[in-house]
Formats: structure tokens, C-alpha cells, sequence
């Protein structure tokens, strides 16, 4: 739903390798994705509705795709670069989508998408609530950044329900539409993200 942004911030706090935990939230399990997974990505990322949304989502979407992403996402958590979660429901065991933080330029950014049949039930609130959560306590992160383009309304919503602050505008790609795209750039501080768990 919502993709990546570049900007400089040190961050000492990273650990090369460090695990990535399984989450829980009422309804939802976030577990590190898995080779078998690929199937259920296709599923969900062969929709345009959703690729067009991902700044790096190829359109069509293939297994071949999938399969390449969740290389690079063991490649890239095995050197503490970035930290993805397989996003599914509690009652069925479904994938329903991904969510992930990564460092880009030394700042984590925050990404996720939720497969089509799936939005406007709240499951993107609630499992970006819990990587958010997941960033600022066990990465010791003081600054999370994401991004989501203009007409993705949905995403901007939810950044704006979990605290996220506007910044600024800029153009950014998305593969699936080739083409630059006019895109919200937002960021949550860790104070900020306390006062409103605690609200």
C-alpha cells in the first residue's frame, strides 16, 4: 500500500542478523515469510490494484517474482538491512499480505500491502501497529519513515491513524505503472508513537 523513501539517519541501533520475531495482535499472526509463501504473494500481488500501489512491484506479477523477493528479503534480514513479516489471519492460517521495515540510506522505512479481498476490514492498522511497535522497542528505532502515493487515499488514512506526520511531496516510480507518481512523504517519531498507544 504505501513504499520507500530515502533519507539520512544514523542508525547505530542495528544488529546484522538480528532475528525477526513472530508478532501477534488480536486477529492477526506476523511471521517471517517463508519459500512457500510464494504462491499466496502471487495471489495477492497479481492484482493491479495492489501492485500499483508498491513503488517496486512488477505488473504483471509472477511466481517467478515472488520467489525472487523472498530471496532477497532472507538476503537482506540476514544482513540487518531490512525485516519483513508475513501478514495472516489468526483463524484461517491465510497470508493476507506483507509488511516490513528496511534501512534505506541509514533510516528505516516502512512498507506493507493487504490483498484486495482484505482491505477496509482494518488488518493494515493493526499489523503496521505491531511492526511499528516491533521498530521502535527492538530495533531501538527513533524515527520510521513511509510514503504512499496520492490517490492511495486507504494508506494515507492509515499512516495518519497510527501518528505518522506529513513532511513533504516528491515523485516517486512505481514499476507497475511505469511511471513516476506524485507521493506523501510522512514520518512517526518514537515519542509520538507512545502518546498514541497510550491515548
Amino acid at each position: 500500500m504505501v513504499r520507500h523513501l530515502p533519507f539520512l539517519f544514523p542508525c547505530r541501533q542495528t544488529r546484522k542478523g538480528y532475528p525477526v520475531p513472530q508478532l501477534e495482535s488480536l486477529r492477526l499472526l506476523l511471521r517471517e515469510p517463508q519459500p512457500g509463501d510464494a504462491p499466496a504473494f502471487v495471489e495477492g500481488l497479481a492484482e493491479y490494484d495492489v501492485s500499483k500501489f508498491l513503488a517496486t512491484a512488477p505488473h504483471p506479477y509472477g511466481l517467478d517474482d515472488a520467489k525472487a523477493f523472498l530471496v532477497r528479503a532472507a538476503e537482506t534480514r540476514a544482513k540487518g538491512e531490512a525485516y519483513g513479516f508475513a501478514i495472516l489471519r489468526k483463524d484461517t492460517q491465510k497470508l493476507i499480505g506483507c509488511c516490513g521495515l528496511h534501512l534505506k540510506e541509514g533510516r528505516f522505512v516502512i512498507g506493507y500491502w493487504i490483498a484486495k479481498p482484505f482491505w477496509g476490514q482494518g488488518y493494515a492498522t493493526e499489523a503496521v501497529r505491531k511492526l511499528l511497535a516491533f521498530g521502535f522497542h527492538d530495533l531501538k528505532a527513533t524515527e520510521i519513515w513511509a510514503t504512499w502515493y496520492h490517490d492511495n487515499l486507504a494508506s494515507g488514512q492509515v499512516l495518519r491513524k497510527l501518528g505518522f506526520q506529513a513532511v513533504g511531496v516528491e515523485k516517486q516510480f512505481s514499476l507497475a505503472r511505469g511511471e513516476d507518481v506524485l507521493c506523501n512523504r510522512t514520518q512517526l517519531t518514537r515519542e509520538h508513537f507512545g502518546r498514541k498507544k497510550a491515548a
